[in-house]
Formats: structure tokens, C-alpha cells, sequence
């Protein structure tokens, strides 16, 4: 265990018997809530070490971790696990792993728990609560205060082809975790040029993919809108955040989401002209981004009466 001035890094036995690189950001006094976090696809939680500590700054705990397949828990060689590979992930793997992180974090902190994820992370947070009350993780859904999606992948903003799509699907089936090229556009991130260059100088993140991983990220963020929006706990507030210019997830699917779901208390913002990585983006659009973060935790909290069950906002 490591520890800087922000937060604390640490090696944790997850699902699996897999080893979790993992870091929490503990504010000085008691947190008044905390937010288990997920990183999108390719990345790592090196990548909101900027992002992260503005949270705990506002009392809020995160913990957060590079999710199985993916960053120090699929790289780094001195830590890993034997069996962990970069790609090598399921979506009922992912499922198990955000079911005990979130136990790992009410029990760490004691505190209100969020769930918050960005683009591949943001549909897993929504495919997570989805699952219907006959799911083995519906007590953990339910232990939950609110979910946040920022730029959630339901859908490609320029969905791959159907034949290749269909042809992947097969194909996973049988080598479930052979690695093929899965290209994010740099340039697609952010407005700020500078978040492109150091994503691609980032050893950490490599631009593939497993059949697998792959399939069931696209495939499961499908069924997100075709029928598992059916599934969401009316009680369960929601907040979903998304650029209109996001030329690698749809904020139009995002939008439909929204529409869909019958969630008592439910949010979305657009925020009019941005990108994809929104807590990455120029002038002020990531202060905005923590402000309606914060707001809607704040406004979630025991005792605090609820805000109107349908809002939507532009940036």
C-alpha cells in the first residue's frame, strides 16, 4: 500500500481471486457520501487523477479501481494477477466486480453510496441497476443512493458494421479472449489537443480490445434501451450527463435512455457543443460537470427532500 497526498492506492482481492489495482480518495473529515467509480474502455483511473480529488475536496469519498481486463490490474506484472490479461473481461465478470466494489465501499466508508461510471463505465453503472430484482446483486442495487453516467456507451455514436459485428459475436464465442484492434480517435476526446497526445504517449492504454470484451460492452449497452430500461428501480435517481458533439457515444441514446426508464427522480444534462471526455474539455465545462455531480449527490443525501422526478438541462 502506497499512499500520496490524495488518495491511497492499494492491491484488493476481488471476484475471482483477482487482484484489483485500486484507489480511494478519503476526505479529511468525515465524507457526507461516497462514489464507487468506473472507467471507460482502454483506459485507467490514472486518467481522473485530476478529476477525483475535486470530489473528495466537496467531502465526497471515491473509490475506484482499473476494472478487470484493463490498466495496473491487467499490465502491471509485479501485482497482477497470473490469469489477468488486458482484454480479458465479461460483462458477467464486470457485473461481479461492481457488486463488490460497492460492498467494499458502504463497508469501508459507512456512508451514502454512489454509483458513477463514464462511457464504457457509464453503461456498465446503468446495466448494473438494471438487472431486475431477481438478480443475486439486486440487495447491492438497492443499497444505493443514486447512479451517475457521464457519457454512457448504449450506443456507438458511429455504430460498427452489422456483418462485423455479427461475425465478432460468433467468433467470441470461440476465442473469447483474442485480441483485435478497437481505435478510439484522440482527437474525438476533447476540445484540449493536449488530452488526445497524452492519451496516445499513455502506456497504459492500449487501443484493442477482446472479442469478448468487445461484444458484450456493444451488445449490452444495446440492451440498455432494447429491454432492460424495464428493469430500473423506480426508486433508484438517476443522472446522466452527455456532450452533443460526442463523436464516440451517442448522447442521443443517452437521451432515449432517459426517456425510457421510469425512474421516480431522473436527470439529464447536455452540454451543448462538447466532446466526449466532458472532465477533460476546455474553459469551464468540467467545473459545470463536478457542480452537477455534487448538486445531485447533495440533493440525494438522507433528509434532503428530492428534486422534481423529471429535469432536464442544457450547458
Amino acid at each position: 500500500m502506497a499512499t500520496s497526498t490524495v488518495f491511497t492506492e492499494s492491491w484488493l482481492v476481488g471476484p475471482k481471486s483477482t487482484q484489483f489495482y485500486t484507489r480511494t480518495y478519503l476526505p479529511a473529515t468525515t465524507p457526507k457520501a461516497a462514489i464507487v467509480f468506473l472507467h471507460g474502455f482502454a483506459e485507467h483511473v490514472g486518467r481522473y487523477s485530476h478529476f477525483h480529488p475535486l470530489l473528495h475536496d466537496h467531502g465526497i469519498a471515491v473509490f475506484t479501481l482499473d476494472q478487470r481486463g484493463f490498466g495496473k490490474t491487467a499490465l502491471e506484472e509485479e501485482h497482477k494477477s497470473k490469469d489477468s490479461a488486458y482484454g480479458k473481461t465479461s460483462w458477467t465478470e464486470q457485473m461481479e466486480d461492481i457488486d463488490w466494489a460497492i460492498k467494499h465501499a458502504k463497508q469501508t466508508f459507512a456512508v451514502p453510496t454512489f454509483l458513477m461510471g463514464h462511457s464504457m463505465g457509464g453503461a456498465e453503472a446503468l446495466g448494473f441497476a438494471s438487472q431486475g430484482e431477481k438478480s443475486t446483486h439486486y440487495p447491492t442495487i438497492t443499497s444505493l443512493s443514486g447512479v451517475i453516467a457521464t457519457s454512457p456507451l448504449i450506443h456507438q455514436a458511429k455504430p460498427a458494421p452489422k456483418l462485423l459485428r455479427w461475425a465478432g459475436g460468433k467468433a467470441s464465442a470461440f476465442v473469447p479472449h483474442k485480441l483485435i484492434p478497437a481505435h478510439v480517435e484522440p482527437g474525438a476526446l476533447s476540445h484540449d489537443p493536449t488530452v488526445g497526445e497524452a492519451y496516445l504517449k499513455d502506456p497504459l492504454v492500449k487501443t484493442m480490445g477482446s472479442l469478448r470484451g468487445l461484444h458484450d460492452m456493444l451488445s449490452q449497452g444495446e440492451a440498455l434501451l432494447e429491454t432492460r430500461h424495464k428493469a430500473w428501480p423506480a426508486n433508484l435517481p438517476v443522472l446522466l450527463i452527455h456532450g452533443t458533439e460526442d463523436k464516440v457515444t451517442s448522447h442521443k441514446a443517452t437521451q432515449a435512455f432517459h426517456d425510457k426508464i421510469a425512474a421516480a427522480q431522473k436527470k439529464i444534462v447536455l452540454f451543448e457543443g462538447c466532446f466526449h471526455e466532458l472532465q477533460n474539455e476546455t474553459d469551464d465545462v468540467p467545473e459545470k460537470l463536478l457542480a452537477e455531480v455534487v448538486a445531485f449527490i447533495e440533493a440525494h443525501l438522507p433528509g434532503e427532500r428530492p428534486p422534481a422526478g423529471d429535469e432536464r438541462a442544457k450547458m
